[in-house]
């Protein structure tokens, strides 16, 4: 047995200076003659939805590409916003989006890869088509993008943000697939900003937790439905207890925070190579909990191991460079 949810709009949004008039915020404001174009995939719903609304409000020009025409009539409402039809897996649709940010004439500061999808069940019953398709749109999205758009961030020494999950850090039960995908975002993040920082170029990944999204959404009401499938799993107790424990989506935050983080990614003079972004201290506590114990595991009976002073000095190093 296994069950996927999709997000349902793999959209891309590029960001695009105007004339128009901008918006001061905590990064600074943002003057028509210097505004900066950036692209984000993923932007009719949830945390690309977020993101675009933000940039356009602060001045920034927004394309933003759908694949739905009442998304893309919807994203055209929206001020400093120009729609663009676009799905990562085609990649006629993204040459295609190349060819209109060029002929828009303002350059491209950055792009953010936010388009993805999810997929739940447990790793001895999914499908190997299914793994193949989260893969096509999580992993393959993001790379046939950045291919596709790098002469244009080169070109303006711009920035590369890709919208990971904690996630792609700490895997968990039942979301394996999905896990794959988004650590596989985060082996690719740090080959990437190594290869493009002779360019100019700086390359981030933000790593939200659970806030309110079509993702969540969709999964709730796909786990709601699949009541028929669990009796004939294996994991049919675990199912149910997980299913009858789930919070109400409408408990989750708004994603106002990861959309500031890719503000900041984008535009700070000194943006990071990660933001991890929770909803609350207490997931992230369990977070960063996880963490230290993956660090410890990997210590525990090594040959060449490591004092606990010794791992306090690496970490205290960490902390204090500014590069890390």
């Amino acid at each position: 047995m296994q069950t996927f949810f999709r997000i349902t709009s793999v959209v891309i949004v590029v960001l695009i200076a105007s004339s128009a008039a901008f918006a001061s915020s905590k990064h600074g404001s943002v003057v028509p003659s210097t505004q900066k174009a950036v692209l984000v995939t993923g932007a009719s719903t949830g945390i690309g939805r977020k993101i675009t609304e933000v940039l356009a409000t602060k001045g920034y020009f927004v394309y933003a590409g759908a694949r739905k025409q009442k998304d893309l009539d919807a994203l055209n409402k929206l001020e400093n916003v120009q729609s663009i039809r676009l799905d990562v897996t085609i990649q006629k649709e993204i040459d295609a989006a190349v060819e209109t940010v060029r002929n828009g004439g303002r350059g491209l500061h950055g792009i953010v890869n936010n388009a993805g999808v999810a997929s739940f069940g447990p790793l001895i019953e999914v499908k190997e088509e299914d793994v193949k398709w989260l893969f096509d749109i999580n992993v393959f999205g993001v790379l046939r993008m950045n291919q596709a758009f790098a002469p244009l961030i080169i070109e303006n020494k711009g920035r590369i943000v890709t919208t990971g999950s904690i996630a792609g850090i700490n895997s968990g039960p039942f979301l394996g697939s999905y896990n794959m995908s988004k650590h596989a975002i985060e082996a690719y993040t740090d080959a990437l900003a190594v290869e493009m920082m002779p360019f100019g170029v700086n390359v981030s990944v933000i790593e939200p937790g659970a806030f309110k999204s079509e993702i969540i959404n969709s999964a709730f009401k796909k786990i709601g439905g699949m009541n028929e499938q669990m009796e004939k799993s294996p994991y049919a107790d675990v199912y149910r207890a997980r299913l009858n424990s789930l919070p109400a989506t409408d408990s989750f935050k708004e994603p106002d925070a990861v959309a500031d983080a890719a503000v900041h990614a984008l535009f700070d003079d000194h943006p990071k190579r990660r933001y991890m972004v929770m909803p609350s201290r207490e997931n992230a506590h369990d977070a960063m909990k996880k963490l230290v114990n993956k660090l410890a595991q990997l210590n525990d009976g090594l040959e060449y191991n490591f004092s606990r002073e010794e791992l306090i000095a690496m970490l205290d190093y960490a902390l204090g460079d500014d590069e890390k």
